[in-house]
């Protein structure tokens, strides 16, 4: 009998499967290539993980667009590892509001520094308004800006 198999999150891509997934690795800390299955001519099914979570990537159905409500979200150390994600993600893709992005690929990213996190749920629930004022004006998200509005600085 086999273990029963995890859960994954489906991405279609049009032709770019492997291509995008090894960026991702390439770019993002703990992302691994677990799987590249051919799935047919010039498309693969591609398994991967980033960060422990499991994802499959397809080739092949251009019915499906990609939807900004459907995106990764990938939580970040500090301000370096956020500016570097955001710039590599987003070069050739869009930037959104409030730390999601477009990358090259139609996959929709939100690049959320864990220090944010931590600001909007703070029990003083002034603070974390402020910081969450302050974040929808954004578009890559700025700690140091957080945080000073979190102190009432900003």
């Amino acid at each position: 009998m086999t273990d029963r198999p995890n859960a994954r999150l489906c991405i279609f891509m049009n032709d770019s499967a492997e291509e995008a997934v090894r960026f991702y690795a390439d770019t993002i800390p703990n992302t691994h290539v677990d799987l590249v299955q051919p799935i047919g001519e010039g498309q693969n099914l591609v398994l991967f993980r980033i960060l422990d979570t499991h994802f499959m990537a397809m080739d092949g159905n251009k019915s499906f667009e990609a939807r900004p409500d459907h995106s990764i979200a990938v939580a970040t150390v500090d301000q370096e590892e956020t500016d570097r994600l955001w710039a590599t993600l987003s070069e050739n893709g869009s930037e959104g509001p409030c730390g999601w992005l477009c990358d090259r690929y139609g996959v929709h990213w939100q690049i959320t520094p864990t220090a944010m996190t931590l600001m909007l749920s703070d029990p003083d629930r002034e603070a974390a308004g402020r910081v969450q004022d302050a974040m929808m004006k954004m578009r890559k998200i700025d700690i140091a800006t957080l945080e000073a509005a979190f102190h009432g600085e900003a």
